[in-house]
């Protein structure tokens, strides 16, 4: 009678619906470097944010783009609870960035209240670009072309879309595609990213 009773319950199961959440892949993904943050110390980017969304901006101090930090902070704000992060990299690329860390640092609380993780200035593009700017390039075929160029990033760490400069935080298909990827489950190695000081 017993065996009877395990063969109908597994019978049961076989029937039902099954979504097999997969594990992060680390070593697989762009996100996969060391990365200095804008007042200091550094985080591996997967270790750190994978399984989260991810909206990576290449940010600047003096450019016509610059009040998108309003809107992208909104962004952050709204989404974070259900898992989205946005990684800003300043940039001087564009020669519109301020000089020193920590001056980007007091620019970007003082007149925006920035509260997501902002690392390091770099470049973005180039030869001598930052690692995982290279990355998300090879990923997308896709450059900076200016400031505030948007790369959106899955749970699963894999580069889903790019976004140029001119597409806002607010912009349907933009906010669609990060809705979407949201509703899906996160990675069973997602790391709890959430942080008391996020600009050190």
């Amino acid at each position: 009678m017993r065996h009877l009773i395990a063969a109908s319950a597994l019978a049961l199961l076989a029937t039902l619906p099954f979504t097999a959440v997969q594990a992060l892949d680390c070593a697989a993904s762009p996100l996969n470097h060391e990365q200095k943050r804008l007042l200091g110390g550094t985080e591996n980017l997967c270790e750190t944010y994978g399984g989260k969304v991810i909206l990576v901006v290449n940010t600047a101090s003096r450019c016509g783009y610059t009040p998108q930090f309003e809107s992208i902070e909104k962004l952050y704000k709204t989404y974070k609870g259900d898992g989205l992060v946005v990684l800003g990299f300043p940039s001087d690329q564009f020669r519109q960035e301020e000089s020193t860390d920590e001056s980007i640092a007091k620019f970007c609380t003082a007149n925006y209240g920035v509260s997501f993780p902002m690392f390091s200035k770099s470049r973005v593009d180039g030869s001598d670009a930052n690692p995982f700017y290279k990355d998300l390039k090879a990923a997308t075929k896709k450059a900076p072309e200016w400031n505030f160029n948007k790369y959106l990033i899955g749970r699963d760490g894999q580069v889903l879309a790019h976004f140029g400069s001119r597409v806002t935080p607010d912009d349907p298909k933009l906010l669609d595609a990060i809705k979407a990827e949201l509703a899906k489950p996160a990675p069973t190695a997602a790391a709890d990213t959430d942080r008391a000081v996020v600009l050190r």
